[in-house]
């Protein structure tokens, strides 16, 4: 991965110790996405020996395989397609993964389709991409081997209504409950209840062929059945659960009818729930977790230690309002300035995904506004720096990662007319930091395990 506006954020320092401290915390951004790689994590769970296939701890004849399909969706999916390619060849004979529009070019495959589609709002090219993914899953057999590569983003990426839903319906649920501030697996949950494909359909079209899914986690927790939306697991939720949700967010009384209706039905017992543990599928189809936060949060305790900085990880499961966050890991970067979390540099690590709540009419994400909120809070404090990114270098609705902070960053903002209290009740970080020349530019990195928040102080 390549960080972009990497001169930019460094000359931004005001002082050496706060070039130094911004400079710590890109690099250990830079490791942590880089240990979420798509291909490393598929070449390190699957690999190919003499005529058996190893995946995990269990080994595949491959004599006895008639045929190998390969389906899946989200963000990481191209390059873990691309991965599964350079081990298997020609023994795959076909497969299509949905990926995020304007991402396709960047694999290089043969045997499995790479499909572009909308994120985070899916659009007909997805439904169109799922539709042949069924169409694989309906003409695999008991003899056959079927690969799905599910990664963060394939919610939207492997669209396909229920029976009585349009995909605008689905759209526009989705964007309500994004808008919300719902956590994903809230929004998820509804999602599974009105795909023909999520939470465990999958595994139900693709019986009885035997289903490898190679999963890279997105989710807070790494529950499987939330990682998007579940399709190969089975389903704990239900059709009640999902109606809570809609309540609880306040966003039912103005879900298209179609999908308010459909809900109702399933929570009255109307329609046949989502696939639950004992279901025969699941019998043939192993789940395997090859990709999370954590892995890479500790692959940045590694770097600061190859760096000379002292690396305290502190989570994997961060979670809560961006704003709310923002003040609690400023007073914790705060505490290891004054010396009072050990001896300096130090590099406090933590991951996961907070929330947004929008009342405002801005620009941002959650990384952009925990930044902003943490500013404030370390104001006037030397050799700090806060960065925070979005792994799969989209924060929120913008072009940005995510962005930077440090003790200047308040000051610096007043001299420029920023009122930085006022943009954050306008949920409008992006153009705050766009001003400063703070944002941390990407592009695409090609995988998804949630968020990374660095807090240096040297």
């Amino acid at each position: 991965m390549e960080i972009l506006s990497w001169g930019e954020l460094l000359a931004n320092a005001q002082s050496e110790p706060t070039r130094r401290a911004r400079e710590i915390a890109l690099k250990l951004l830079k490791a942590g996405v880089e240990a979420a790689d798509p291909k490393a994590c598929v070449k390190s769970h699957v690999r190919l020996e003499g005529g058996k296939l190893k995946v995990g701890g269990e080994a595949f004849n491959l004599s006895k395989v008639k045929r190998i399909f390969v389906v899946g969706g989200g963000k990481a999916s191209g390059a873990m397609a691309e991965a599964l390619e350079e081990i298997l060849g020609e023994r795959i004979d076909g497969g299509i993964v949905n990926v995020p529009r304007g991402s396709s070019k960047r694999f290089k495959t043969g045997r499995i389709r790479i499909n572009e589609a909308g994120h985070p709002i899916p659009d007909e090219q997805g439904v169109e991409g799922v539709r042949q993914m069924v169409k694989l899953l309906e003409e695999a057999g008991g003899e056959d081997l079927v690969f799905a590569l599910i990664s963060g983003g394939g919610s939207a990426l492997m669209p396909l209504p229920a029976e009585g839903l349009t995909l605008a319906d689905k759209q526009e649920a989705t964007g309500l409950l994004l808008r919300s501030g719902a956590p994903i697996q809230a929004v998820n949950t509804v999602r599974k209840h009105l795909s023909a494909i999520k939470g465990g359909r999958m595994a139900l079209k693709a019986y009885p062929a035997r289903l490898i899914a190679l999963i890279i986690s997105d989710v807070v927790g790494d529950r499987l059945d939330h990682i998007a939306s579940g399709p190969t697991v089975p389903d704990p939720t239900t059709y009640g659960e999902a109606l809570e949700a809609c309540r609880r967010y306040r966003v039912l009384d103005r879900l298209p009818t179609p999908v308010r209706r459909l809900l109702e039905d399933g929570g009255r017992g109307i329609l046949e729930e989502t696939p639950k543990p004992g279901n025969p599928a699941f019998t043939r189809t192993l789940n395997l977790l090859v990709g999370t936060n954590r892995k890479s949060c500790l692959a940045m305790v590694e770097e600061a230690g190859r760096l000379g900085v002292k690396g305290l990880f502190l989570t994997s499961t961060l979670e809560g309002e961006a704003r709310h966050v923002g003040t609690v890991v400023a007073s914790i970067l705060q505490e290891a300035a004054g010396g009072g979390l050990g001896k300096k540099p130090l590099a406090i690590i933590l991951g996961g995904e907070t929330t947004v709540t929008v009342r405002g009419r801005g620009k941002g994400g959650r990384s952009q506004e925990l930044a902003l909120s943490s500013s404030k809070k370390l104001r006037g404090l030397e050799g700090v720096a806060l960065a925070a990114m979005g792994s799969d270098g989209i924060d929120g609705f913008t072009d940005a990662a995510g962005a930077v902070v440090d003790g200047y960053t308040a000051e610096r903002a007043e001299r420029l007319g920023l009122d930085l209290d006022l943009m954050l009740d306008d949920n409008d970080s992006y153009h705050f930091f766009s001003k400063l020349g703070d944002l941390i530019f990407t592009g695409l990195t090609g995988t998804n395990v949630n968020d990374f928040i660095v807090l240096v102080a040297v």
